[in-house]
């Protein structure tokens, strides 16, 4: 007998809300020069959920962009856990009270049981202070991470 986690690649959103994640990243990054990420994991027990967004941001090597200006949206749905993760490039230009407010906007969504739309929100909201920031340049721009929605266990 096979035992199976709830939580899944499939049942967690449907392929539309899934769709509309993926499109909301490609929007914004259109506009910009960084890199947004989306990761959702089942649990983080006994982790703050900033510094598993911090462990995720490393391990999916997004310091290593040039401008050092991608953003990781970190979501652990089962322990109603979530984080913004920044590189150093966005994180200060934008200020902390910034990433605070986004996780706050996360916040009232999940209440509402709307994970895709305060997903969808806050890439909207990143990607507006990106391109403020980090404006998309033509001659130069490349996507230097892949826009996919990232499951973790």
């Amino acid at each position: 007998m096979a035992l199976f986690s709830f939580f899944t690649r499939n049942n967690l959103f449907s392929e539309d809300e899934k769709q509309r994640i993926i499109d909301s990243i490609r929007s914004a990054e259109l506009q910009t020069s960084g890199e947004i990420r989306v990761f959702l994991e089942s649990r983080s027990r006994f982790v703050n959920p900033l510094d598993r967004a911090a462990e995720i941001f490393w391990g999916l090597k997004m310091d290593q962009t040039e401008d050092k200006n991608a953003v990781l949206v970190y979501v652990a749905i089962r322990d109603h856990q979530y984080a913004i993760f920044a590189d150093h490039g966005i994180y200060e230009k934008v200020g902390e009270v910034f990433w605070k407010e986004e996780v706050k906007a996360m916040y009232r969504h999940f209440r509402e049981n709307q994970m895709a739309d305060a997903i969808s929100l806050v890439i909207k909201d990143v990607g507006h202070a990106l391109h403020y920031h980090f404006p998309y340049e033509n001659d130069t721009d490349k996507n230097e991470l892949p826009d996919d929605i990232v499951f973790g266990k």
